[in-house]
């Protein structure tokens, strides 16, 4: 490689996603994120002699939904495998998964990413999806270091997977952190997973390589287990510059797993995957073929609810606003509700309440990592400040004073602070003639024929001062222009 940048990178996903389901996925046992270990494991479960699996139907409907919702084929056979491979948390010693005919096909997601030269023009795409397939989680090993012991909680064991392959059609980190953030806004719209990466509901795996431009693809790595769109875009791109610069300096990728550290940014071997390791694929024998039936594929497809694109396409078109403001609302959670709550309650246009919704509402929120759920301000209250501006009772600098007084006191209403502040407009005309010809009188110099706009301007300011920017300034303009011509 002559230079790093001659490269071009390959990268393809592997997404676990948790079924949200009550009970796990071959057992009656209860699905619940940090109970007491070992409390949810049933004999089943724990791999107990003379157990056998039942299929949970709410976990089949679950990944048939999530199909449709991406445009899979779902295939109306389909077969369990065991997957065989030793682990501590694995007590079957194997995984019942889906890999010669799994639920669903040859689908498709299209995301959006926001790219140009100002990053505010929305950049969409699309990436193949190969397959979906169910599939049981393992346990959990928890190391203890100190005893020098690892422990086994099985609570996690036989929950729910779908696992979502995707085909190898992105070439970035970006590209693939919008392709998992648009994956779980469709499964959260569904219901069909929580996805909340954080809790594990949504683990990602991703494969990169690297080749020059009109050459085979390069030997893959495969970075594991990745909990955050951010540092799935972080790993990602470290892992591309890496392998560029073994290339670059005579080295060899190795074909291995590695994971990623957060804090340092750099992707860690893991080990090596040269000798391909043999599962022993064999048909799960206590499981005849899962059969999906039309009716019951008919039934799932009307349930499908809204999902995020066409919410962004009936915000563009329903409210007037930009492409990229939909694109925000609908990627941040709860944003979306709150602003069309705040439609509802308030006489302000859409395009008004999107400024005030993307600047002064999401500036203090991520100022202050909260959520739009955590804001202290409603979207009534916000509604109450925008109401007041257009009644005329309130400046548009009084409103953004009023905002930033409610955020610090959310108990008050808008009214309370804008009458005992006295932020009210001032609406006595002799009252602003005479503050305006107070400022005309203490500059003589600059009112001089023939004066500037730029003068206009700073009398304005010191009037707005003067009434502590209480004065309507369409009136101000107009009565200064009269005293200054």
């Amino acid at each position: 490689f002559p230079v790093l940048n001659a490269a071009k990178s390959v990268v393809g996903l592997e997404i676990h996603a948790q079924i949200h389901s009550n009970t796990k996925l071959f057992s009656g046992s209860q699905v619940g994120f940090q109970a007491p270990p070992n409390s949810l494991v049933s004999f089943f479960d724990a791999s107990l002699p003379g157990t056998l699996p039942v299929l949970n139907r709410r976990c089949v409907e679950a990944a048939v939904m999530t199909g449709l919702a991406l445009n899979c084929t779902i295939n109306r056979k389909s077969l369990f495998d065991r997957k065989h491979y030793f682990y501590a948390d694995l007590p079957a010693g194997y995984q019942i998964t889906q890999q010669r005919l799994p639920i669903a096909v040859d689908g498709t997601l299209t995301y959006s990413h926001l790219g140009g030269r100002k990053r505010n023009e929305v950049v969409t795409k699309s990436v193949r999806i190969k397959q979906i397939q169910l599939e049981q989680d393992s346990g959990k090993s928890l190391h203890d270091d100190y005893r020098n012991q690892t422990l086994i909680d099985l609570n996690r064991a036989g929950v729910g997977l779908m696992e979502l392959v995707m085909e190898p059609d992105m070439s970035c980190g970006e590209e693939a952190a919008a392709a998992v953030r648009e994956m779980q806004l469709i499964l959260q719209a569904l219901g069909t997973c929580q996805g909340n990466m954080a809790e594990g509901q949504l683990r990602v795996d991703a494969n990169v390589s690297v080749h020059r431009p009109g050459d085979p693809w390069g030997i893959r790595t495969e970075v594991k287990n990745i909990n955050s769109a951010r540092n799935l875009a972080r790993a990602i791109d470290y892992e591309i510059q890496r392998q560029m610069f073994v290339l670059e300096s005579g080295g060899t990728v190795q074909n291995e797993t590695r994971s990623f550290d957060g804090k340092t940014g750099h992707t860690i071997p893991m080990r090596d995957k040269e000798g391909l390791q043999d599962y022993r694929f064999m048909p799960e024998p206590n499981l005849p073929p899962l059969m999906v039936q039309v009716v019951v594929l008919e039934e799932v497809r009307e349930r499908l609810p809204e999902l995020p694109s066409v919410r962004r396409q009936r915000l563009v078109e329903t409210y007037g606003i930009l492409p990229e403001h939909s694109f925000t609302l609908v990627n941040e959670d709860g944003l979306m509700d709150y602003f069309e709550a705040v439609v509802r309650e308030t006489k302000a246009g859409p395009r008004k309440v999107i400024g005030w919704v993307m600047n002064e509402l999401q500036g203090l929120l991520h100022q202050q990592n909260l959520s739009v759920s955590q804001s202290p301000i409603s979207p009534q209250a916000l509604a109450q400040i925008l109401n007041l501006q257009e009644n005329g009772q309130i400046s548009s600098s009084i409103a953004k004073q009023v905002f930033q007084e409610l955020w610090k006191t959310p108990g008050k209403t808008a009214q309370q602070i804008v009458k005992e502040q006295d932020l009210g407009m001032v609406n006595d005309s002799t009252e602003i003639h005479r503050i305006c010809q107070k400022v005309v009188d203490s500059h003589p110099d600059q009112v001089r024929p023939p004066w500037k706009r730029a003068v206009l301007n700073k009398l304005m300011g010191l009037v707005q001062k003067e009434t502590k920017g209480r004065a309507d300034p369409v009136l101000v303009r107009a009565i200064l222009e009269q005293k200054t011509s």
